[in-house]
């Protein structure tokens, strides 16, 4: 069975990620990059389904871990009634191919540990061929992949486990490497895990310090923008909702989603998250992926893509898996990418300003994309959606979807200006964003409850509601914004915390329950600023910073009822909301402030 979330820490060499447990398990891998069938499947079934265990033998009295300030590196460390030892454990980040690297360290006494190494092909349903080369080498071949292990202990093959047991004394280390590499190819040359941990070190520490300071919250942000860099893809500036898939919203439930993919709802905050922390490479990166993802006739604009902007993410679920804690169906690719979403028009036209405020270098197709944006949008506004929480039921006129439609053309208006026709399209993008300020305050204000509600004519409320003045949509301190923020604080939070939407009304067409959903908590947070409640933004971050786990990682969700995180694991949304959240506290001039006045 696997551990709770918050039990693992991650590692990640800017391709692809893995999960490890307190109890020195890798139990989740996708060899060679994030949305690959994954080698270590156990997190979504058993050991049997893949994973890398090495523990000490005997009872083991204390764990702790720590990354090297900074770094992905992960140092666990191990005290048993023999002694003291440690596992460093880390992705070499400057190769160009994929793989992990163990070492084992004595660091009191002599500690002996247990290896057991399960290797699954196609997420934990192929055993692979595995073969012995010599004395320190190991493969493991399935159709195109292959699994080369190196170690400087004897492995025994027992039972389609591979096994070693070994000591450390003081001073003494052990080290092993499993590298992914394609099957046909010869078997790649070994290297040195020394010079490799010395410059994966430098790789991070070379970008990580450059982190300014937030105040009491740096080692928090500077987690937070290490986390977010891992999950980005290098070749091409992609970044992943998270590197898992299906790990449950509700425990046994079916909110069980892949998020191994690049949504480009998250566009506009991440973007912000790097200017703001002065992170412009990771900024123009992430951007350019975005107009390369999105070039193409506006009604074939998709809400995500894969790493490189591939289209198609077709959903199929794995049945030989039973799902994390028995949450079943696995998942892999999401259907939502065909989905119909309109905000996300609003956010790449909110992602290309902001980044044209935040000065960087111009894109020769921002100017094109917006003149073919504007003519679908026009039309597009008027129709109903699946919204951004990705509804499977019948489609809706969603506010926070008029919302971002109005985003979209205010955004573009205030751009215009530099176009070839600027001051008559700007004026025409202008007139539209008015057309629907004033439907979406008509139709979406119930005076009943004294709140903008989740869709035209329902009396539901949505913490996406909360975007109406983040956008500056309405200002924070319009008296239908007041009551709506007061209505999402008595119907929506849990113990302090923010559920996405009342799930029992069926408005998602899926069963009820899920955990709060943390992006939504943050975006209060930053609300609070807008309205000046400052003391209430402070409490309600440091309710969040105290969810992060042992290691400063978040989840998607969290149930406040059973204190435990939910859902896929760690996610970018979460760590975007840890830095923005904290520069909103932090800085005299909240970038949420800057957003709203556009």
């Amino acid at each position: 069975m696997a551990a709770p979330i918050e039990n693992y820490a991650l590692l990640g060499n800017c391709r692809t990620a893995a999960l490890v447990s307190k109890e020195g398990a890798i139990e989740w891998l996708c060899f060679p990059r994030f949305d690959a069938p994954a080698c270590f499947a156990a997190l979504l079934g058993t050991s049997e389904n893949g994973h890398w265990k090495i523990y000490p033998t005997g009872n083991v009295r204390a764990v702790h871990r720590q990354y090297v300030d900074g770094t992905m590196i992960l140092e666990t460390t191990f005290i048993n009634d023999d002694g003291e030892a440690k596992i460093v454990d880390f992705m070499p980040s400057t190769f160009t191919h994929s793989s992990v690297a163990r070492i084992v360290v004595g660091l009191k006494g002599k500690v002996t540990f247990d290896m057991d190494l399960v290797m699954r092909m196609d997420y934990g349903r192929t055993v692979p061929w595995v073969e012995q080369h010599g004395p320190h080498t190991h493969t493991a071949v399935a159709g195109p992949d292959m699994l080369v292990l190196r170690s400087r202990v004897p492995v025994t093959a027992q039972a389609q486990h591979s096994e070693a047991r070994f000591s450390v004394s003081a001073g003494e280390s052990k080290s092993f490497t499993l590298t992914h590499q394609l099957s046909h190819e010869p078997i790649c040359d070994a290297f040195d895990v020394d010079e490799a941990l010395t410059k994966t070190e430098y790789f991070w520490r070379q970008f990580s310090d450059r982190c300014p300071d937030t105040g009491p919250w740096t080692n928090l942000v500077k987690r937070s923008l290490v986390t977010l860099k891992a999950l980005t893809y290098l070749p091409t500036g992609g970044i992943v909702a998270a590197p898992t898939t299906s790990l449950p919203e509700h425990i046994g439930g079916q909110r069980n989603w892949d998020y191994r993919y690049c949504w480009l709802r998250d566009a506009t905050m991440t973007l912000m998250a790097f200017m703001n922390l002065g992170y412009f490479d990771e900024a123009r990166a992430w951007r350019d992926w975005l107009t390369r993802s999105v070039a193409g006739n506006p009604d074939q604009m998709q809400i995500m893509y894969g790493l490189g902007g591939e289209r198609r993410l077709s959903e199929y679920e794995l049945p030989w898996l039973p799902g994390y804690e028995g949450s079943a169906p696995v998942r892999i690719g999401n259907a939502a990418a065909t989905q119909y979403q309109l905000d996300v028009y609003g956010e790449v036209a909110d992602a290309m300003q902001q980044a044209i405020k935040g000065r960087l270098p111009s894109h020769p197709r921002i100017e094109a994309i917006a003149e073919v944006i504007v003519p679908f949008l026009e039309q597009a506004w008027r129709q109903p959606d699946e919204g951004i929480w990705e509804i499977r039921a019948e489609k809706q006129h969603f506010t926070h979807s008029k919302v971002m439609a109005w985003v979209a053309f205010d955004r573009i208006a205030l751009v215009a200006s530099g176009m070839s026709n600027g001051q008559a399209f700007s004026d025409n993008c202008r007139r539209v964003a008015n057309e629907i300020k004033e439907e979406v305050c008509r139709e979406a204000f119930n005076p009943k409850i004294n709140s903008f509600v989740q869709y035209y004519g329902s009396d539901c409320l949505d913490a996406s509601l909360l975007h109406i003045p983040l956008t500056g949509f309405l200002p924070a301190d319009d008296p239908r914004v007041i009551g709506t923020v007061k209505a999402i604080e008595q119907r929506l939070t849990r113990n302090g915390l923010l559920l996405r939407y009342e799930t029992e009304h069926g408005v998602d067409g899926l069963p009820v329950g899920e955990g709060a959903f943390l992006a939504c908590s943050f975006w209060l947070a930053d609300v609070y600023v807008l309205q000046g409640r400052d003391q209430d933004a402070r409490a309600l971050f440091d309710l969040l910073a105290g969810l992060c786990n042992d290691v400063g990682l978040l989840a998607e969700q969290y149930d406040p009822e059973q204190r435990r995180m939910l859902g896929n694991f760690p996610q970018a949304f979460s760590h975007v909301g840890i830095i923005n959240t904290a520069l909103n506290l932090h800085r005299a001039k909240a970038p949420a402030q800057a957003r709203a006045s556009a």
